[in-house]
């Protein structure tokens, strides 16, 4: 009778200690939906809509819209706060009002989206509400605030804030405030405000205020401000100040105010102000103020002010020093003055002129200088030493 009560004992306490064994993963999946998590990004209650957790400790597989998992969350669409460290892969963007933090990769089957991503982030949409950080693929890639990191895009990436590190768009490329690093759009790359770094573009590339480093596009380059260092466009750059560095386009170069450095224009340089620096263009080169250094253009160069080297068919300016080459006309108007080297066909100075002029004719209405020519008039002169063939001078 006693082995039997041991025996009946025993089979009770084995089932017990079976049934508890099962219990008890059950009690902590729901004890851990019930408990607060140690993130603050996760919302206190979305069971609403539910998930199913295979977790110990919010670590492990979960699938649906669980708040908050260390490894792998598998969901069809996300909603309210959650916090994933690992793996959350969906198969369409948050629920409007979703508020998510995906460290680790985000995956989206078609396109998956949340609050901010730290990581990898792959789909063919892929979107941050706030800020995308990592390296991120897909055929459209944005954020509402900043973008950091790798972003390869088959359509086009952008942000409404700032940009940083290495953006490649199919289309386009940009972002609502500043970019730096380096941008390549199939069409056009952007920014409202400032683009520093290397920028390539099939049409178009610019920004709001400043552009700084390497700039390449098919059709143009342009700056709302300044644009800085080497620019190269198929028809033309420009800026809403100041060009400055290695220009090069194949129609023409031209800024609000100045144009500084290295400059080539197909057709034309020009600026409101000044041109300073070795400028080359097919047509003309011109400034509101000032052109200095080496000036080279097919047609003419002109300034109220010139100063230094000038090779081109044409020249003139109200107050010109240095050394002009100008086959066809030099012109220096009324109160005006030249100071240096002519050598033209006719060298026409209606003002004064200190230096030397070589042409077919010379004329300068108050010469102290030289003039070599068939046929040299100085008005300051007396008589017939007005108008002399081959030389004319006056001290």
């Amino acid at each position: 009778m006693r082995f039997a009560i041991r025996s009946t004992r025993r089979r009770l306490t084995r089932a017990t200690a079976f049934v508890v064994a099962l219990a008890a993963p059950l009690t902590g999946l729901s004890a851990q939906s019930s408990s607060p998590t140690d993130t603050t990004r996760a919302a206190p209650d979305t069971a609403t809509y539910g998930a199913l957790h295979l977790t110990v400790h919010d670590v492990g597989i979960a699938i649906g819209n669980a708040r908050h998992v260390d490894g792998i969350r598998l969901n069809y669409r996300d909603s309210g706060r959650y916090v994933v460290h690992g793996l959350n892969a969906t198969v369409w963007t948050t629920y409007p009002h979703a508020d998510g933090l995906v460290q680790g990769i985000a995956l989206g089957v078609p396109v998956t989206q949340a609050r901010e991503i730290d990581g990898l982030g792959v789909g063919l949409g892929l979107g941050a509400d706030d800020n995308l950080s990592g390296l991120a693929m897909g055929l459209g890639v944005g954020a509402g605030k900043s973008i950091r990191g790798i972003m390869i895009a088959g359509l086009g990436a952008g942000s409404g804030g700032d940009m940083v590190g290495i953006a490649i768009g199919g289309l386009g490329v940009g972002a609502g405030r500043n970019v730096r690093g380096i941008l390549i759009g199939g069409l056009g790359v952007g920014a409202g405000e400032s683009m520093t770094g290397v920028s390539i573009a099939g049409l178009g590339s610019g920004a709001g205020n400043r552009v700084r480093g390497l700039s390449v596009a098919g059709l143009g380059v342009g700056a709302g401000e300044s644009l800085e260092g080497i620019s190269v466009a198929g028809i033309g750059v420009g800026a809403g100040t100041s060009v400055r560095g290695l220009t090069l386009a194949g129609i023409g170069v031209g800024a609000g105010d100045d144009v500084e450095g290295i400059t080539f224009g197909g057709l034309g340089v020009g600026a409101g102000n000044r041109v300073r620096g070795l400028t080359v263009a097919g047509i003309g080169v011109g400034a509101g103020s000032l052109v200095e250094g080496i000036t080279i253009a097919g047609v003419g160069v002109g300034a109220p002010r010139v100063r230094g080297l000038v090779v081109s068919l044409t020249t003139g300016g109200e107050d010109v020093k240095g050394v002009l080459l100008a086959p066809a006309f030099v012109h220096i108007p009324r109160d005006g003055s030249f100071t240096g080297f002519s050598a033209s066909a006719f060298n026409q100075v209606k003002g004064t002129q200190h230096g030397l002029t070589l042409g077919i004719f010379n004329f300068a209405h108050e010469l102290h200088g030289v003039q070599l020519g068939l046929l040299n008039y100085a008005g300051n002169n007396r008589g017939i030493a007005k108008l002399l063939p081959f030389v004319n001078a006056h001290h």
